[in-house]
């Protein structure tokens, strides 16, 4: 999985994107309500943790300058947004975890995802997704792990030890691991297929328009809830133009990278992946 240790200092990034993203994803929110957010009832006492935790004491602490409690603490003020809400999350009746999910989706860039372990392994409970890379995240809610990653090349081989992974994480002891794909569009906000799956006509594209292609990575990371105990799995997503790592002298590092999914220990990584369709093209380009 290629992980390393993190600190809880880090769950939260912020960078020179973030208020034109927060605000991009307050807009996908309103539009698609149904498709980037949700809730079962065994995730409410989660949301409700994750919210408070963020509202109260991570945001403010980690950004003082862009986040301030206001009326003893009661409120938070987003000074590069000028959003303001409490710091209590809203109640459990009329969808009260659908509304705080929203508020977080609105605050923080990282897509979140919610799990807690079931005699059957873990299971997704709640999650506010805006920028999801090629697939429908309400489809993911009330799932299990390894339902939600059965499509993925080789993860039978891996399932049993991902479940036992999660299951002993620490609270205070993140994890982050790094994701990569390729796009042919820039668009953040993609339900639809960046993967393509068995059956799946996977035709070289005839025309790959290098301006408009990028790698996406997804800074991935694992955090335990102290309280719920609850897995939190949330990712950062960054879009590069294919043309800047060229540019930055990265173009036949990257190009063996994607000539390399065919290899490895899932060789059905290049047709999930989606290189089938535009490897050929990028590979050129970046050599070129």
């Amino acid at each position: 999985m290629a992980l390393r240790a993190d600190t809880p200092q880090e769950l939260i990034t912020i960078d020179r994107d973030y208020r034109s993203r927060v605000l991009l994803r307050r807009s996908l929110l309103a539009q698609y309500p149904s498709t980037v957010h949700g809730c079962t009832a065994p995730g409410v006492a989660a949301v409700r943790e994750l919210y408070t935790y963020l509202l109260t004491t991570h945001l403010p602490t980690r950004y003082p300058t862009i986040f301030q409690l206001l009326a003893s603490g009661s409120l938070l003020h987003n000074a590069a947004t000028g959003a303001t809400h409490p710091t209590t999350p809203p109640s459990d009746d009329n969808g009260g975890a659908e509304a705080a999910l929203r508020v977080l989706g609105e605050t923080v860039e990282e897509d979140l995802f919610l799990l807690r372990e079931t005699p059957r392994g873990h299971e997704s409970t709640a999650f506010v997704c805006c920028f999801p890379a090629g697939f429908d995240p309400s489809e993911k809610l009330g799932r299990l792990l390894s339902e939600i990653h059965a499509p993925v090349p080789g993860y039978d081989k891996i399932a049993a030890s991902m479940e036992r992974f999660f299951g002993k994480l620490e609270v205070g002891k993140s994890v982050k691991r790094m994701n990569w794909t390729v796009q042919t569009h820039d668009e953040l906000f993609n339900c639809k297929a960046n993967h393509n799956l068995a059956g799946v006509d996977s035709t070289p594209d005839q025309d790959v328009d290098i301006s408009k292609t990028f790698v996406r990575i997804e800074l991935q990371t694992l955090t335990r809830l102290p309280q719920t105990r609850a897995i939190l799995f949330s990712f950062k997503t960054y879009m590069y133009p294919v043309r800047q790592i060229k540019s930055e002298g990265g173009g036949p590092a990257f190009a063996d990278a994607v000539e390399g999914l065919a290899a490895g220990n899932a060789p059905g990584m290049r047709i999930y992946k989606g290189s089938v369709r535009w490897g050929k093209a990028v590979c050129e380009y970046l050599r070129s």
